[in-house]
């Protein structure tokens, strides 16, 4: 295929696309010319995220089903191929990061800056919206320029796919108002949670402790400078509400002990898990706040009464809005964010494989596994 600028631009490309539980498909789609806004991407670097993996292994996430065969993939970069005849932001060769959200841009939230809880809001890989909004596994899309973030020749096209999750943390931690010389625990070492750290860590936290069951992941966000202090979970289950908070409590003295006995000033919780959110309100101080980021079960049994009477707030983390300039500056003076990219897999013939290994804890060779990246090639 040939780079385009302007004129007629109808090209077939190759597209993944999920018609079932695990049932992935190429398929050939008919990409037409960019709207006067938009610009036509080559899609070339797309990481794989936990919502990608729900409708990989279940069709569905949560509550939404797909009614339609879709396209995964949302974290995504690549390079503009084609411009819209009234654009004037970016040209054919740029690298850019892809903002995948778009909101009405009208309404009272998308005014006052909260687009990403805009109720219109379509977002490509999501079968929340119908007609469903395909995502990034596609060799090209068509894409508002604006939600096109030019990417400075010193950030990979790589490292252009993770501002999309680093844009979840950079929201999390605005959000989480930390007073200087905060105290922060991570519930929760994936790839949101080790960019939580890094953020907190990077807006003048004081002290960052993670905490994950898996004994790899944290000694990773160790190795990296992404905290300071860590916490292997223990691995139990219980039926009983009462065990479970008693579990919740010991969780949150294991992280008390890594802050001289002292309570956080706010817990990023990355799990959903029903344990680790009870765990969270009890590791919290009196007037701190716990991030609610994981997407776990949609009803959990809480000690809110713990939470009340200290004035902890819990505060909704969905997305993000507004992040991407300030996420570029965030890589370029942290390029050590790069290696939360823990396995490669080239062209469309190894998606596939790609979502089967982003489902496990560590590959063949015993290596971790925290962030799963897809190379589409080439933009010829």
């Amino acid at each position: 295929m040939s780079t385009e600028t302007k004129g007629s631009l109808r090209v077939q490309v190759k597209a993944s696309v999920l018609h079932g539980i695990k049932d992935l498909k190429i398929v050939i789609r008919h990409l037409g010319d960019p709207e006067p806004s938009e610009v036509t991407v080559a899609v070339q670097s797309t990481g794989l995220c936990g919502s990608d993996l729900h409708y990989f292994n279940h069709y569905r996430n949560g509550d939404i089903i797909v009614r339609e065969p879709l396209t995964l993939g949302h974290e995504s970069a690549g390079t503009v191929m084609a411009v819209g005849d009234e654009v004037t932001t970016l040209k054919v060769g740029d690298k850019v990061a892809l903002e995948v959200g778009l909101p009405c841009q009208s309404c009272e939230l998308c005014t006052s800056g909260r687009y990403n809880i805009c109720p219109a809001l379509r977002f490509r890989s999501s079968a929340k919206s119908f007609p469903h909004f395909q995502g990034t596994l596609q060799e090209r899309i068509n894409h508002p320029a604006v939600y096109c973030h030019k990417l400075p020749s010193s950030v990979s096209q790589e490292l252009g796919a993770i501002l999309e999750p680093l844009g979840v943390a950079i929201h999390a931690s605005r959000r989480a108002e930390l007073p200087s010389n905060s105290t922060v625990l991570v519930l929760g070492a994936g790839s949101v949670g080790q960019l939580c750290a890094a953020m907190a860590k990077y807006d003048g936290a004081n002290r960052v402790i993670i905490a994950d069951i898996q004994q790899e992941r944290v000694e990773f966000a160790l190795s990296h400078q992404f905290a300071d202090a860590s916490v292997v979970v223990p691995m139990k289950r219980f039926e009983r509400i009462e065990d479970k908070l008693a579990f919740a409590k010991e969780v949150a003295a294991l992280a008390k002990a890594q802050n001289l006995g002292a309570e956080v000033d706010a817990v990023f919780e990355c799990t959903g898990m029903e344990s680790c959110l009870q765990a969270a309100i009890y590791a919290t101080k009196p007037g701190g706040r716990v991030m609610l980021i994981g997407m776990g079960q949609p009803v959990q049994t809480l000690p809110i009464s713990s939470a009340a009477l200290r004035e902890i707030d819990l505060v909704g983390v969905f997305r993000y809005a507004s992040t991407y300039d300030e996420a570029i500056k965030v890589v370029e003076r942290l390029p050590q964010l790069a290696s939360l990219v823990t396995q490669r897999f080239k062209g469309f013939e190894n998606i596939p494989a790609a979502f089967a290994m982003a489902g496990r804890a560590n590959d063949d060779n015993g290596a971790l596994v925290l962030k799963v990246v897809v190379d589409l090639g080439s933009t010829s």
